[in-house]
């Protein structure tokens, strides 16, 4: 349960944290269009936040149908700071979050009489189109957060269920931990993995990720792993990133998008320093690399590294 409801005066504030693949397998096509991953997903202490508070008016709440969703929707939520993400809030994974969240409260009958108008107020630091799962995640702590508020009940796997159908990263940020993931990033096992700091690059690029998706150098037959095996060998993919361990993303980003490349060359420029293997997050366009216990202690080399790279850099942990 979510501690102190905002009032009026005082909203919540939640981090909407970021999520980075310590690789990212396709392993097949899927009848429907989507494909089959296989990945580790990391959480991480760095990202965006909402802040949640309530007017002091309530909505009178109606029942008649899953189209009602839409209007109710526009009447309950008003959303600030995203302004420069979408041309219309409709298209805005937090409304569509909120959208879908009331869609499954009437559907299933959940639905109070009264529900309290909510202003969400967007602190964006994510860049777009990163890798990184900030619209996601802030789809999902949209989900998280408005069930408490609006008192909807559902549980976690629901949740899950009902963000799977805004994105396919939503569930992972929903799961709240690091985990395994599978089917189209759905399919959760939770996974113990050791603290670790991250170098992390964004640079100022972006690929459409259908246009990736669709391009013909895309490796989608990678041998589907067991769980067992993921859970293993995780010295192969947590600060090295051995075979059979990579990103299929990464060559074909690297080729389309040189300030990709940049970045990424000069991270494996410090590998050995770091004692850990750069790679890309996601689809990209970010960047990480792993750093050895030792280097994260070193303040005066992180600066250094920080300042030198060739486009923004942070320094981050695991969540």
């Amino acid at each position: 349960m979510i501690d102190n409801l905002p009032t009026a005066k005082v909203p919540i504030t939640r981090l909407s944290p970021a999520k980075i693949n310590l690789f990212l397998h396709i392993t097949g096509k899927r009848a429907d269009g989507y494909h089959n991953l296989q990945t580790v997903f990391r959480l991480l202490d760095w990202g965006d936040y909402l802040h949640f508070s309530l007017a002091d008016e309530s909505i009178t709440t109606t029942t008649q149908g899953i189209l009602e969703a839409n209007k109710l929707c526009a009447q309950l939520l008003t959303l600030a700071g995203a302004d420069a993400i979408t041309v219309s809030l409709e298209d805005n994974l937090i409304y569509k979050a909120a959208y879908a969240l009331l869609g499954a409260a009437i559907k299933a009958n959940k639905l109070p009489k009264q529900l309290p108008q909510v202003c969400i107020d967007l602190d964006k630091h994510l860049p777009m189109g990163a890798g990184l799962g900030g619209g996601s995640s802030n789809a999902a702590t949209t989900l998280l957060t408005l069930n408490e508020i609006w008192q909807l009940n559902f549980t976690q796997d629901e949740l899950i269920k009902i963000g799977a159908t805004v994105g396919a990263d939503v569930p992972i940020f929903i799961f709240g931990q690091d985990a395994i993931a599978m089917g189209i990033g759905e399919k959760l096992t939770a996974i113990g993995l050791p603290d670790q700091h991250y170098l992390v690059l964004t640079p100022n690029a972006h690929v459409n990720t259908a246009k990736l998706f669709a391009h013909s150098k895309l490796r989608r037959d990678i041998a589907p792993l067991s769980i067992q095996t993921i859970q293993n060998q995780f010295n192969d993919y947590v600060q090295d990133l051995e075979m059979p361990y990579h990103n299929v993303f990464t060559p074909v980003v690297t080729s389309l998008a040189p300030a990709v490349d940049q970045a990424l060359q000069y991270l494996r420029s410090l590998e050995k320093v770091a004692m850990g293997t750069a790679r890309m997050t996601g689809s990209g366009s970010a960047v990480f690399l792993p750093l050895d216990a030792n280097q994260s202690r070193d303040k005066e080399l992180l600066t250094n590294w920080i300042a030198s790279a060739p486009c923004p850099a942070y320094l981050v942990n695991n969540l």
